[in-house]
């Protein structure tokens, strides 16, 4: 789950403990983790360093493709479940590091590997996996502009999202049962539905909140607060 800033209360928060909350908020947010994750966090105990270990799960995946492993069939699950037994239990720590800001880029770039890899191997239409990879990637670049403007997407989206590790489970089931090009279809119109409907609405509730805002701020003003505001304005042109 997403942790996100609460509301300040009555008592002035510590500078650095508000920092170091927001900035373990944010990665954990930009990791983009699902409902597996969500489900094991507080079952993993300390977890394992978070670059360290998606560093080596993405070595470990590469060096399987070159070795010629890769096969459509069975064999396919290997790099799904190297990424998911390897990074998924980077999910309890803080992301506090001198380096740990390299772990959502890291995890999103070997998520990437893995959907080609496999769906290259298995035959799949290669601009099926381009539009794939664009909506998780607009995803991404969506929570990044919202949370670096203090708007966070809410937790359910995450959960709805199915995370990094599960859209690579059914991917990795869909091409072991040799069906990986319907699941495909299905997983990539869902998820295109689902990011694009919440970012807009969200953004045009945002906006009609400002609009709101900004009206009754200036109902608030007196006719001459508002000609001097405005002969300000004028001014400056």
């Amino acid at each position: 789950m997403i942790t996100q800033p609460q509301a300040v209360s009555a008592q002035t928060p510590d500078p650095d403990e508000e920092r170091r909350r927001i900035q373990t908020a944010r990665l954990l947010a930009y990791r983009d983790d699902g409902p597996l994750a969500g489900a094991l966090r507080h079952k993993l105990g300390r977890g394992l360093p978070p670059v360290a270990s998606t560093l080596v799960a993405l070595i470990a995946i590469v060096a399987v493709a070159v070795a010629g492993l890769l096969e459509p069939g069975p064999s396919l699950l290997i790099p799904v479940l190297i990424m998911v037994l390897l990074v998924l239990p980077t999910v309890p720590r803080d992301h506090l590091g001198r380096f740990d800001w390299l772990a959502p880029p890291l995890i999103r770039a070997t998520e990437f590997t893995v959907v080609l890899l496999v769906g290259l191997t298995a035959g799949a239409p290669q601009w099926l996996l381009f539009v794939l990879i664009y909506v998780v990637g607009y995803h991404t670049y969506d929570t990044v502009y919202r949370t670096r403007q203090s708007i966070w997407p809410p937790a359910w989206v995450f959960q709805a999202g199915l995370g990094w590790e599960v859209r690579l489970l059914v991917l990795g089931a869909g091409a072991a049962l040799e069906m990986l090009t319907p699941v495909l279809v299905v997983l990539t119109a869902y998820l295109f539905v689902l990011f694009a409907v919440e970012s807009v609405t969200s953004w045009v509730r945002l906006d009609k909140a400002s609009a709101q805002a900004a009206a009754e701020q200036d109902l608030e003003q007196s006719p001459e607060e508002a000609l001097e505001q405005a002969t300000g304005e004028a001014d400056k042109a």
